[in-house]
């Protein structure tokens, strides 16, 4: 049969993304807790560059690329990859985009009752012409927060709402999602828990109107011991709080290191 992607493209300019993009599909991730992997859905960008003289490229080759990595999803699994898509699709540079739903099991502060948390992780991968690979983890985690300015002002409480803080970081070696999640929970206010019975709900209330943050405390707490890992080599990380007596959220944002 013709191959179509293979035919002579005259317009002589190169690509330099083609790929598939929004695929979901199942994978497995390094769990902390259980030391083992947890099973998740993944929706999955992938992409290489294209010569300005090829027509196309083999879509359907990134999907069976999948099944290299699928069963554990972990640095060395992602750089194989983006060196067999370069290699199988006679590429330069390669890339991919995994976003994930990670959950861990938190107990709630007072009763311990126990609920499954939900936190969005994406894995970004790239590697280029002279085999040189660049890794990013990027996790969003929700927290509470409570306005400091609110609570020296009012004469009755003060007012908070949720937020989210979104890290990403390039690092020597691996890094643990729990790792990044618990550093940002204990720079909030107060964690964010999917069951909470009423002595819990006293506890959070009360310990985020002890504990007020503005964004600007956020990310500043968050930065500051990022800034002292040795494992970090670049960041950035962002607070957004969905304002609860605001028509608009508040925002902060930092970023530091060396790509």
């Amino acid at each position: 049969m013709i191959d179509i992607q293979k035919q002579r493209d005259y317009r002589h300019i190169p690509i330099d993304k083609v790929g598939i993009k929004g695929l979901r599909y199942p994978i497995r991730v390094l769990d902390k807790k259980s030391r083992g992997l947890q099973s998740t859905v993944a929706e999955i960008n992938m992409y290489v560059d294209l010569p300005h003289h090829c027509k196309g490229t083999h879509m359907s080759r990134f999907v069976e690329m999948l099944h290299l990595f699928r069963q554990q999803v972990s640095l060395e699994s992602i750089i194989n990859i983006l060196e067999d898509m370069k290699h199988v699709l006679g590429a330069k540079s390669s890339h991919i985009e995994i976003t994930f739903s990670y959950f861990i099991e938190k107990t709630s502060p007072v009763t311990g009752a126990k609920g499954l948390m939900n936190y969005t992780c994406s894995i970004l991968g790239s590697s280029a012409s002279d085999k040189s690979n660049d890794m990013v983890l990027k996790v969003a985690v929700p927290i509470t927060s409570v306005c400091p300015c609110s609570r020296e002002i009012s004469d009755y409480g003060a007012h908070n709402q949720r937020g989210e803080v979104l890290v990403s970081t390039r690092f020597k070696k691996f890094i643990w999602i729990e790792d990044i999640i618990e550093l940002v929970e204990k720079s909030a206010s107060c964690d964010v828990y999917s069951v909470l019975k009423r002595e819990d709900e006293k506890y959070v209330t009360e310990h985020g109107y002890n504990n007020p943050k503005f964004v600007e405390d956020v990310v500043r707490d968050v930065a500051q011991i990022l800034m002292q890992d040795e494992n970090i080599t670049w960041f950035s990380v962002s607070a957004e709080n969905f304002e609860s007596i605001h028509n608009h959220s508040a925002y902060a944002y930092i970023e530091r290191g060396s790509f």
